[in-house]
């Protein structure tokens, strides 16, 4: 009795342990549609950070029993989740991990369960849509009567938000389905069930009863909620360890801090104190920031894992996405962490070089990143340096595509022409990869411009210096080059300038060689001057030293 009236001992945590645990089951069996938001106080009161491996464990369990449930469940995930989003987290961790595991055992009513649940999730805003374009590549890679029957309930289930904010990417769902259909490989009932979801799609998703979010579940605004980015491929811990027992030997520490949040959360007030307690109140001024300090764990990942999802993410969302406007206006909401900016320009120039054709998209979506931010202008004139650095190591396609990207920008002033101050074009200093970079560049910028305005724009006097490699100078065989190269391009008018000048270069040498054989003669007469002068001192002084002897001589 002695140990369970101490609240620190381990067999009075076991009991509290329990009664956490039945209190948690009953509280999410017990929940519904009209009674939701009385259950949420009710599950705050609990120490669900304590408690988190019991509380997902609950609502998995209780979605499994009841899959027509999910989106209540997925609603309940939702308000948890933007107080407490580790919570969150950790479940999703679970369902992805639960459904990535019944898949591979092909456990057809798990993987449902597990699927409608993911796709209730993302329709709250609590797992990244990209997860569900990722589950339905999965299942109509290879098709067969059970994946497609289950691509078509969790395609029913998440359509109505994907419609919303990636349409591109359920139209290349849609075509996949139409290609399955026609191939006539599976059994007549999933075409059957296939032609209903097209029906579906055609009368509207909510007009066919499958709403995204049902307006008594839609409980968060979508600015407080908080998605979290995850992939199939990612590693996905379940931390089975939670939902088991361990003593706590600063239980009641950790209890006080809880209701401390839990206070926070629901808005209720301390009662009126004497102002003998001020001390009492910075105390737990201080267990407030101490469980604050506690929540927010700054997890700094040195693999580079983030950057690789970081760049799915930009990639998934760039090629999902049905205009340039669209695709920017979702690229801007990806949240990146200080030194991510690059990230951006670097995949818009990937995707872009990974095209058959050159695809205008690309370019409008790179001049409207240029024109937002300065970063990003910054980004891409030095990815334009380290392409070309790079550009004897890409195909002629990919060359191709990144030389009438950059054209683009150059034309739309989204970037500096300065960037064209890293080219040489001599024949010593180029490459044919580069030629022809070079050769794709001009002739793009002259399609946007024109010639005249291209010509206006090389002949600019502020950008001269930028354009001293491409133009040479220097030499006779440099400028020859240089004027034959775009001769054979068709773009010989804006060589003029420097043909008036090939053509005044040997008076210009002549020039240059007389002044130096000038310069050399005046060097050489002022030292023979110099010396001349020495000698004439010299005999000055003899004659004045004779004359002095003749004149002694005849005074003698």
């Amino acid at each position: 009795m002695a140990e369970i009236d101490d609240k620190n001992s381990v067999a009075a945590q076991k009991l509290s342990w329990e009664a956490l645990r039945k209190s948690l089951n009953g509280l999410i069996n017990k929940v519904n549609a009209p009674n939701i938001k009385e259950i949420l106080p009710e599950l705050f009161q609990e120490n669900l950070m304590r408690g988190r491996g019991l509380f997902c464990q609950a609502v998995m369990k209780a979605q499994l029993a009841s899959p027509t449930f999910s989106p209540l469940y997925a609603a309940l995930i939702s308000v948890v989740n933007t107080k407490f989003p580790e919570l969150g987290e950790l479940l999703c961790h679970r369902v992805v991990a639960q459904f990535k595991r019944a898949y591979k055992r092909n456990d057809k009513p798990i993987t449902i369960a597990a699927a409608k649940f993911i796709a209730h999730l993302i329709n709250q805003g609590v797992l990244h849509e990209v997860l569900a374009l990722e589950i339905l590549i999965l299942l109509l890679e290879n098709p067969s009567d059970d994946s497609v029957e289950m691509a078509v309930e969790f395609c029913k289930e998440v359509g109505a938000f994907l419609q919303d904010v990636a349409p591109a990417g359920l139209h290349s769902v849609f075509e996949r389905f139409r290609a399955i259909l026609h191939e006539g490989a599976i059994d007549r009932r999933c075409q059957y069930m296939i032609e209903g979801l097209f029906a579906v799609r055609k009368a509207g998703f909510a007009a066919s009863g499958h709403p995204a979010v049902k307006p008594e579940l839609d409980l968060v605004e979508d600015e407080d909620q908080i998605t979290h980015e995850m992939s199939l491929d990612d590693k996905h811990d379940p931390q089975a360890i939670l939902n088991v027992f361990r003593e706590d030997p600063e239980y009641e520490l950790h209890e006080q801090q809880y209701k401390t949040i839990v206070k926070e959360i629901l808005g209720e007030e301390d009662e009126a104190e004497g102002e003998g307690e001020e001390g009492s109140e910075e105390e737990d001024s201080e267990e407030e920031q101490d469980a604050a300090e506690q929540q927010q764990q700054d997890i700094q990942d040195a693999t580079g894992t983030d950057v690789v999802n970081l760049r799915r993410t930009i990639y998934l969302t760039i090629m999902s996405s049905l205009d340039f406007e669209e695709a920017g206006h979702k690229l801007m909401k990806i949240q990146l962490a200080p030194g991510q900016e690059s990230e951006i320009p670097i995949m818009i120039i990937e995707c872009c070089s990974q095209e058959k054709t050159f695809v205008r998209y690309y370019a409008l979506l790179g001049a409207r990143f240029c024109l937002l931010r300065k970063e990003f202008q910054a980004t891409f004139e030095d990815c334009f340096a380290k392409q070309y650095a790079i550009i004897h190591r890409l195909e002629t396609n990919k060359l191709r595509n990144v030389a009438k990207l950059f054209a683009h920008l150059l034309s739309s002033d989204a970037i500096s022409w300065g960037v064209l101050q890293c080219i040489r074009l001599t024949e010593d200093d180029t490459t044919s990869s580069s030629r022809i970079f070079i050769k794709y560049l001009f002739q793009e910028l002259s399609e946007y411009l024109g010639l005249v305005k291209l010509n206006e724009r090389l002949a600019e006097p502020s950008l001269q210096e930028y354009f001293t490699g491409i133009f040479p100078t220097d030499t006779t065989a440099n400028m020859r080059f240089s004027i034959n190269f775009f001769t054979s391009i068709g773009l010989g008018g804006i060589t003029d300038r420097q043909r008036e000048l090939y053509k005044q270069m040997p008076r210009i040498m002549a020039e240059r060689k007389a002044a130096e054989e000038a310069a050399r003669a005046a060097a050489g007469g002022n030292s023979s001057s110099s010396g001349g002068s020495s000698s004439s001192g010299t005999s000055s002084s003899s004659s004045s030293g004779s004359s002095s002897s003749d004149s002694s001589s005849s005074s003698g």
